[in-house]
């Protein structure tokens, strides 16, 4: 489904360059639970933003689907993500001024998605992650949980092949965090391919492969 090949991403600062990402090579099948785990700094964040192309490395390439992604243009590039990519954050990133509904359609939208056919699959979404009765709410009048269930409606939407977690339950508590690595094992058996970052050995054990990162390399790949 992906590939990374020979990845390294680094920021110079005068003299002295200091590297993000070194040597990443990785292959994601489709249908796996990926759990990218380290220590705060160790780069995961960068990796994810780099397999997600909201970053670009200074080296290695990098297939998505078949697609020579850095070769690619910018537009096609957005284009490709946009249809085949959900990211989950851990700041939820919802948009404040927009309800729950209006949250949900703006992917569609920008997917010239008839008004009728958003119509219903807005309501499919609310309905699957039982947040009819918040639908007219702003992320401010809602929970953490419910915001983090809107942010993963919203990134399912657009039926992605790819789900990227970065610290999905970060702001959570343990119930609410619970829920939502059970909607992600539920996604995943139904066919989503989940790469999460996460610092928590409990989340981890959710996925079915899980890469270590220390210093911007990947240390170790166990799978169980």
């Amino acid at each position: 489904m992906l590939a990374l090949s020979k990845i390294y991403k680094w920021v110079n600062q005068g003299i002295n360059r200091t590297f993000l990402l070194k040597d990443i090579n990785l292959e994601v099948k489709e249908g796996e639970f990926i759990t990218i785990m380290g220590p705060s700094g160790a780069g995961k964040s960068t990796l994810l933003n780099v397999i997600g192309m909201l970053d670009t490395p200074n080296e290695g390439s990098y297939t998505f689907m078949g697609e020579e992604v850095f070769s690619l243009k910018e537009k096609q590039r957005a284009q490709l993500f946009k249809t085949h990519i959900g990211f989950v954050f851990q700041a939820y990133h919802l948009i404040d001024d927009l309800t729950v509904y209006e949250n949900l359609e703006t992917p569609l939208i920008y997917q010239n998605i008839k008004s009728a056919e958003r119509k219903s699959m807005v309501a499919d979404m609310l309905d699957r992650f039982q947040i009819v009765a918040k639908k007219d709410l702003f992320p401010s009048q809602l929970s953490g949980g419910q915001q983090q269930l809107t942010g993963i409606a919203r990134a399912l939407i657009i039926k992605p092949k790819i789900i990227l977690a970065d610290e999905p339950t970060g702001n959570l508590n343990s119930k609410q965090g619970e829920e939502i690595m059970e909607i992600f094992r539920e996604l995943n058996h139904e066919g989503v391919t989940i790469i999460q970052v996460t610092h928590s050995e409990k989340n981890a054990e959710y996925g079915n492969k899980i890469i270590n990162l220390l210093d911007g390399r990947i240390e170790s790949i166990k799978e169980h």
